[in-house]
């Protein structure tokens, strides 16, 4: 659990190299274990929030609170890391991120709880599949934001990703009306349209803020490990959730509860199932995209995301029985083409930091 980030993990986007072999191999085993994670939420969060719409839930801050209502299940690799540090030093800290960067994660999940809420009410005016598009131009912000932030390098693909990303939403805007769910009226459609657009910009800022905050952690000399990252993880996933357990509060969402299951058309024991799901499905999400911000950068944490889309697409018509209509299609394409785009000119330059580091090592020795 103490793994540390890559050197140069988080002012590069080409992850530096871990000398020893054993450290090289944990690394990748963390690296495989939160791109898994990540699929599994990108793919099965979206589809369980949408079930629960289209089966005759109306809750908006519900749904919002369960994409972070699984961070008790942080506790557990905290914990062991905790009860790991005391068995090597009695006198081991209970926690190890500085009060000032625990305040940064604390701000950082009430801008994850807005993000959940302004994601969910938009995915309850929309088909699963539209959603996925739209929330896909999450890249281009991340993009932008880590340009800002974080000095991320713009190149002409990431620019040639983000002109695409863009297309493909002002296409499935040119024709909102084809894929209306039932009982979703024009205005509501469009209120969900420009929702999942401000959840995906939201989320497009709070990426690289992530990134900026374990610079922070990892400034004065101090190593940024795993366990940190858990721990930075469960206050955001505390707060985030606090802060959409408010909005509960006064929608009278608790209350409303055992009503919703009753009337659920799969039934009152598959209404818990779809909520307990969901949310450890969410937290899967959460826990992925940090994690792999951790391990690689950034920006890839977008590109995984943008390259699931159209397995949700897939998922969304073969179990929702959504339509794909063609413009669904060309901003599918456009958004792929985005993403190919951007992925080839990220090989590309860390095949030439290759060379040109191994150049410079020959001309050294």
């Amino acid at each position: 659990m103490d793994v540390e980030a890559p050197k140069d993990t988080l002012a590069s986007p080409v992850p530096a190299p871990t000398p020893a072999p054993r450290g090289k191999g944990l690394h990748w085993l963390l690296v495989a274990i939160n791109c898994g994670m990540l699929s599994l939420g990108t793919t099965g969060g979206p589809l369980l929030s949408r079930l629960y719409y289209s089966k005759g839930g109306h809750r908006q801050w519900l749904s919002a609170w369960l994409e972070t209502g699984g961070w008790p299940l942080l506790l557990i690799p905290v914990s062991a890391s905790y009860l790991a540090r005391r068995a090597r030093d009695p006198l081991a800290p209970l926690v190890l991120t500085r009060p000032r960067i625990l305040l940064a994660a604390a701000a950082l999940g009430v801008a994850t709880g807005a993000d959940d809420f302004l994601y969910a009410y938009g995915l309850s005016f929309l088909p699963v599949s539209t959603s996925a598009i739209l929330i896909s131009t999450q890249l281009a912000f991340t993009v932008f934001f880590a340009f800002l932030i974080v000095r991320q390098r713009l190149t002409a693909s990431s620019l040639n990703a983000v002109a695409l990303l863009t297309m493909g939403a002002v296409v499935l805007g040119l024709h909102a009306s084809s894929d209306r769910p039932a009982g979703v009226s024009r205005g509501q459609y469009w209120l969900g349209f420009f929702l999942s657009l401000g959840a995906a910009a939201l989320y497009g800022l709070v990426l690289p803020l992530v990134e900026l905050t374990y610079k922070r952690a990892a400034g004065g000399g101090r190593v940024l490990t795993y366990a940190l990252v858990m721990e930075m993880q469960l206050v955001m996933g505390f707060f985030a959730t606090a802060f959409c357990t408010v909005g509960m509060i006064v929608n009278n969402d608790f209350q409303a509860i055992t009503r919703e299951a009753r009337a659920f058309e799969l039934g009152e024991a598959r209404y818990y199932t779809v909520l307990v799901w969901s949310a450890i499905l969410w937290q899967f999400f959460f826990l992925g995209a940090v994690g792999v911000i951790f391990c690689v950068h950034t920006l890839f944490t977008g590109i995984l995301i943008a390259a699931f889309i159209p397995v949700t697409e897939v998922l969304g018509v073969v179990f929702l029985h959504e339509k794909f209509s063609s413009e669904k299609g060309v901003a599918l394409v456009l958004s792929l083409w985005g993403l190919a785009s951007y992925s080839y000119g990220e090989y590309t330059e860390a095949q030439a930091n290759k060379k040109k580091a191994a150049s410079s090592e020959s001309q050294a020795s």
